[in-house]
């Protein structure tokens, strides 16, 4: 089991397009904490990287699980899907992220963290 890496700091596309080739090839998972405003990367699982934001202090209810293709730009690079992310109790019913204004937070916090290059 591979836990992710916590990021609150800014990583280039550069360094992420490297963490991917040594995990996927060309697409790497990662878990938002859309209260924190960090993400977890590199996992073998969603759910590593999860664990890995709840162990530092992340609330379930703010951890979304996407995964990331750092050579795409535009809307493409960000693919909201993740097994985390199924809870029916709380409205969410699919694999993906239902609630747009979720996934806009979900896009500030990856843009906020990932520098463009």
């Amino acid at each position: 089991m591979t836990t992710g890496r916590i990021f609150r700091e800014r990583i280039s596309r550069a360094e992420l397009a490297r963490m991917a080739e040594e995990r996927f090839g060309d697409w790497i998972k990662a878990v938002v904490d859309v209260s924190r405003e960090v993400m977890a990367i590199g996992g073998d699982l969603h759910a590593d990287d999860e664990a890995a934001l709840l162990a530092d202090g992340s609330r379930q209810r703010d951890l979304w699980g996407i995964n990331l293709y750092p050579a795409e730009t535009g809307g493409d690079w960000i693919e909201f899907d993740s097994m985390i992310n199924l809870r029916p109790s709380e409205g969410n019913r699919s694999r993906g992220v239902d609630d747009e204004q979720i996934r806009a937070r979900i896009r500030e916090v990856v843009g906020s963290l990932v520098a463009p290059e």
